[in-house]
């Protein structure tokens, strides 16, 4: 097994546990900013892990046949891996300013949860 199959597999496992537990934390968080925090920051970084994770893949086997993957493709991943790594977080911002905005005030302790 090579380095780059190692790490590719950590990384993939690291961006779906990651992503596991921000769906948890939209489950679990009591208010609508806590839980967008959450979907905001995992979703980026899990995106992140996924796609570098794929891009460092050297080789598809379809039917017992290995293919070489087209520096390309790789390319085209990191592109939108960073594309998804700056929009994602202007995007949150965004969507929190707007509720801010249309007055969604945020959960104080001792409140129940909304």
């Amino acid at each position: 097994m090579a380095w780059n199959e190692i790490v590719c597999a950590v990384l993939l496992v690291v961006g779906v546990l990651i992503s596991l537990t921000g769906s948890l934390g939209l489950l679990r968080f009591p208010d609508f900013y806590s839980r967008l925090h959450t979907a905001g920051k995992t979703d980026s970084l899990a995106q992140l892990c996924i796609f570098v994770g794929l891009a460092l893949i050297d080789q598809v086997t379809v039917d017992g046949v290995a293919y070489p993957v087209d520096p390309l493709i790789r390319i085209k991943l990191i592109m939108v891996a960073l594309l998804l790594f700056f929009t994602a977080p202007t995007a949150t911002h965004a969507i929190t300013k707007a509720a801010m905005l249309d007055g969604v005030m945020p959960w104080k302790k001792g409140e129940p949860p909304k």
